[in-house]
């Protein structure tokens, strides 16, 4: 009788998602793992809120169906408009406002994935996870010093030498309009060309500024058509945020009487004191006057993390302060200040810098399974590692070739392999494989049967040292 034809579902993903390997997904692990313990240790606290929020949530009471649509947004049960979360921070406005007796200030930390129907391209996806923290009810810099102290720490601690927080004020950048006689509504256009200043060149964005230009691969870029007196003086400012030394002060004295931008300037000279009382190493922040953020709702200090070895990756950690958190959802104001970490950018960063190790496997040793007959012996000594906290598996394949065995091992990328047959526990023996030391020896040889074979890296003990033994060469 012939064999029933179905159809088959094709194995993919949708466009802009991805999945994650074992040897990727244990690397950012670990990664979240220390960022979690540094901010732990600054008294962030946890928060976890739902994938999805209500459309009004995120959008605003007036927002539209079209506007939805710009969301991963439907029409769920109920005849409920909803959407998934683009970002943390509208969800954290939401919680603080539902919360009247919460402890102020809140300082939280929160990672997970946001979902956003951008234009899928190399390294940007449609599904991709931040970790978040926000110091939330308080005026005081002293949260601003706080957040840009965490940034460096959890930097710090992931291994990373070479990097710079750079933070600037928007006050500042608010004067500077004032300034150079532009008007206000024009603002965030000039704050969104400023903000390519290290991408593009100077030459790029004063061009930007004016006429317009055309890119590396042709296309038109239009330009803002300001007067060539309004961009002499944004040149001028430039000129004093390229110059060293003291640039606050050089600031200072160029936008003299214009309120905004000294206030802007005193919040910049209080974080530095905090700062430096807090011992934060000054080779790994630094004031620049050209960080923008190109969101709109930052009102004070802004800053961002840049690589200095890998600058081609942008800003890894980046945000600012907000102080209009709550508006969306009742009338009082709320200052916050907060940062969001680019888990993906930044672990794509560690792996090239090897300041994070990928491995393709949790367990560090393999049990091994000659004789069936002695499967309580092979189960016993699986205990006594997992027992002393030793990760380990034992082999459930089933096969019983040891060859096949110990090349699943060595495949999955285990450390050890432990062997041992009836002779071996009649003599209270043991055989362990270095299968670590044995990937080294096959880079450099040839045939991959002979390694697997090899004698060099394995070695046979007394059965009660198996222990002490592993624990030695982990």
């Amino acid at each position: 009788m012939a064999k029933k034809k179905t159809n088959k579902v094709k194995p993919q993903v949708l466009k802009g998602f991805r999945d994650y390997t074992p040897s990727e997904e244990i690397a950012r692990q670990e990664m979240l793992g220390k960022v979690r313990e540094v901010f732990e240790l600054m008294g962030f606290l946890p928060l976890q809120t739902p994938s999805l929020e209500l459309g009004e949530t995120l959008l605003g009471p007036h927002y539209s169906k079209d506007s939805l649509a710009e969301l991963f947004g439907f029409i769920g049960p109920d005849d409920v408009d909803m959407a998934l979360r683009y970002e943390f921070t509208v969800s954290l406005a939401r919680y603080v406002a539902s919360q009247p007796n919460l402890p102020l200030p809140f300082r939280r930390y929160q990672y997970g994935n946001v979902w956003r129907v951008d234009k899928p391209g190399p390294g940007r996806y449609r599904e991709f996870m931040q970790f978040d923290i926000d110091i939330v009810g308080t005026q005081n810099l002293l949260a601003d010093a706080e957040i840009i102290a965490a940034m460096v720490k959890a930097m710090d601690h992931l291994g990373v030498n070479n990097f710079k927080v750079r933070f600037s004020d928007r006050k500042i950048l608010n004067g500077l309009i004032e300034f150079a006689g532009i008007p206000a509504e024009v603002g965030p256009d000039v704050f969104r060309v400023i903000d390519k200043l290290e991408k593009q060149g100077r030459e790029a964005v004063l061009l930007e500024l004016g006429p317009g230009r055309t890119d590396q691969s042709g296309d038109k870029i239009a330009g803002l058509n300001l007067a060539e007196n309004q961009i002499a003086q944004l040149e001028k400012f430039l000129d004093v945020a390229a110059s060293g030394g003291d640039t606050l002060e050089k600031a200072a004295k160029l936008l003299e009487g214009i309120d905004v931008s000294q206030e802007g300037i005193r919040e910049l000279r209080d974080i530095m004191t905090y700062l430096a009382a807090m011992s934060i190493d000054t080779v790994k922040t630094e004031v620049d006057l050209t960080i923008v953020r190109g969101l709109g709702y930052y009102t004070g200090p802004v800053f961002e993390t840049t690589l200095l070895d890998l600058p081609e990756y942008g800003s890894v950690f980046s945000g600012g302060r907000y102080d209009n958190l709550v508006d969306r959802f009742r009338s009082q104001s709320l200052p916050a200040v907060g940062t969001s970490m680019g888990v993906d950018r930044l672990q794509a960063a560690l792996i090239a810098l090897k300041a994070i190790e990928t491995r393709e496997a949790t367990s560090q040793v393999l049990v091994t399974v000659m004789d069936r007959e002695r499967l309580p012996d092979y189960l016993k000594i699986l205990e006594s590692l997992r027992a002393a906290g030793i990760p380990s598996e034992i082999f459930v394949g089933d096969t019983k070739n040891l060859t096949r065995q110990i090349k699943y091992g060595d495949k999955v990328g285990i450390g050890f392999a432990v062997i041992g047959g009836s002779n071996e526990f009649e003599a209270g023996e043991i055989t362990v494989k270095n299968l670590a030391a044995g990937r080294e020896k096959a880079k450099a040889t040839a045939d991959r049967e002979e390694w697997l074979k090899a004698e060099d890296i394995q070695e046979t003990i007394p059965a009660d040292s198996l222990i002490e033994y592993l624990k030695e060469r982990l």
